[in-house]
């Protein structure tokens, strides 16, 4: 059984760390700018799946290999990374919209595409890996199990977090985008500001 205590310890501080701008809420907000509301909703989403995969291998132990192993964690970082600037290109090369958010591009992609995000960010890896155990009641019994619902609220909280980034960002977006020549230069600073989400990340040192 969680400890009440630990969890709403843990949420707390996620969401605190949800709420700052990081990797996660740019891109969410490059999404809601690039593409509209749906699809800074469908990343969100995703964002947060690929977020929880990384918890149930942080509570199997499978997220030792990545944290130990600096081949391993730069190659799953510089997939990330690529992953990103392909996702910007694609957007600065987009072809004009005529008007308002409607994205051709069907919802479970954008959710698939979150998800990959999501769980290519081996830095998240190597934070759960510190954090997540220190809020768990070994007494208590059920490690994984607890690791597994804390891990939960948390990426419950991203999600929430991470949706009203991206619906602000969207507001803008239909506030400015009333022509679609607008529109196209938010496609383009939506874009840009992934591409340059996915050089961070891949120039971003190895944690020790």
């Amino acid at each position: 059984m969680v400890d009440l205590q630990g969890l709403i310890a843990f949420c707390a501080m996620s969401l605190v760390l949800s709420a700052v701008p990081g990797p996660s809420v740019l891109f969410v907000v490059s999404r809601a700018l690039a593409h509209g509301r749906r699809a800074a909703l469908a990343s969100a989403l995703g964002n947060a799946l690929g977020g929880y995969v990384l918890v149930i291998a942080v509570a199997f132990g499978l997220g030792t290999v990545v944290a130990q192993s600096a081949l391993v964690f730069t190659a799953v970082k510089l997939a990330g990374a690529a992953y990103l600037v392909l996702l910007g290109v694609q957007a600065l090369r987009a072809p004009r919209p005529e008007r308002g958010d409607v994205s051709p591009v069907p919802g479970q992609r954008r959710v698939w595409e979150g998800v990959l995000v999501g769980v290519s960010n081996p830095k998240s890896i190597v934070f759960l890996m510190a954090v997540l155990p220190q809020f768990v009641d070994r007494e208590a019994g059920g490690v994984i199990a607890q690791m597994l619902v804390l891990g939960l609220a948390g990426a419950l909280l991203q999600l929430a977090s991470d949706g009203t980034w991206g619906l602000t960002a969207s507001a803008a977006r239909s506030w400015f985008g009333r022509s679609p020549r607008r529109i196209t230069q938010l496609n383009r600073t939506g874009g840009a500001a992934m591409v340059g989400l996915g050089v961070t990340v891949a120039i971003a040192g190895r944690p020790d």
